[in-house]
C-alpha cells in the first residue's frame, strides 16, 4: 500500500537532489574554509586576467602617446599608480567573493540539513511500516 506522505516526501527529496542538490553535494563536500579559500583564489585569479586586459587596452589605446609620454613621466609613480588600481580592483573583487560565497555556503549547508533530515524522515517511515 502507498503511504501518499512518504511519496510526497520522496518526491519533494527527489526535486531538490535534481535541481540545486547537485550544487549543494559538491558545496557541502568541502570545509567551509576550504571552500570559500579555494573560490576566493580563482576570483583573484579572474580578478588578475581582467586587471591585465583591462590595463593592455588602456595601453593600447593610444599607444603612439603612451610612446612619447613615457620619456617624461616618473616611472616609479606610474608603476604605484598600476599598483594601486590593481590591489584596490583584486581587493575588492576578494572581499566581493569572498561574501558570495560564504552565503553560497551557508545556503547549501541549511538546503543539505533539510535534506538530510528529510532522509532521516523517510527512513523512520520504512522502519515504523
Amino acid at each position: 500500500m502507498l503511504n501518499e506522505e512518504r511519496v510526497v516526501l520522496m518526491t519533494k527529496m527527489a526535486a531538490f537532489e535534481e535541481h540545486e542538490g547537485k550544487r549543494s553535494l559538491d558545496i557541502g563536500s568541502y570545509f567551509r574554509s576550504d571552500y570559500i579559500s579555494w573560490q576566493v583564489l580563482k576570483s583573484i585569479i579572474s580578478a588578475t586576467i581582467a586587471f591585465v586586459v583591462v590595463f593592455a587596452m588602456y595601453i593600447f589605446y593610444d599607444f603612439e602617446i603612451f610612446m612619447t609620454d613615457i620619456y617624461k613621466m616618473d616611472l616609479l609613480e606610474f608603476a604605484k599608480n598600476v599598483l594601486f588600481y590593481y590591489l584596490g580592483t583584486v581587493g575588492v573583487y576578494a572581499l566581493i567573493s569572498y561574501i558570495v560565497y560564504t552565503v553560497r555556503y551557508s545556503r547549501a549547508k541549511k538546503n543539505l540539513r533539510v535534506y538530510y533530515m528529510n532522509l532521516h524522515k523517510l527512513s523512520s517511515m520504512y522502519r515504523n511500516e
